[in-house]
């Protein structure tokens, strides 16, 4: 059976920044779901650095323990200006 791959690229950090990766555990642990595939892959622009200590700079590989992400889940963290680097980038991928 084909399965829809979905990717999720998070921009900024924090509670809102976080929020659309946080579908997969609900689907999981609130509804019991069993079929619901992790993100297929997971990028992160943020200005937040981890030497903060701040939930915003939480490092990608956090995100496994919380059943967000699979341990096989390409992870990638991008730390600069999401204003910069997410035109730059999505500019590349949609090839304008």
């Amino acid at each position: 059976m084909w399965r829809t791959r979905y990717r999720l690229f998070q921009i900024g950090g924090g509670i809102a920044g976080d929020f659309p990766i946080c579908v997969v555990p609900m689907l999981h642990q609130d509804l019991q779901r069993d079929n619901i595939p992790f993100w297929s892959y997971f990028c992160q622009i943020s200005d937040s650095t981890t030497s903060y200590g701040s939930y915003s700079g939480a490092v990608p590989n956090e995100k496994i323990t919380w059943g967000k992400l699979d341990i096989d889940t390409p992870k990638y963290i991008i730390e600069s200006d999401a204003t910069i680097v997410a035109p730059l980038i999505f500019a590349y991928i949609l090839d304008m």
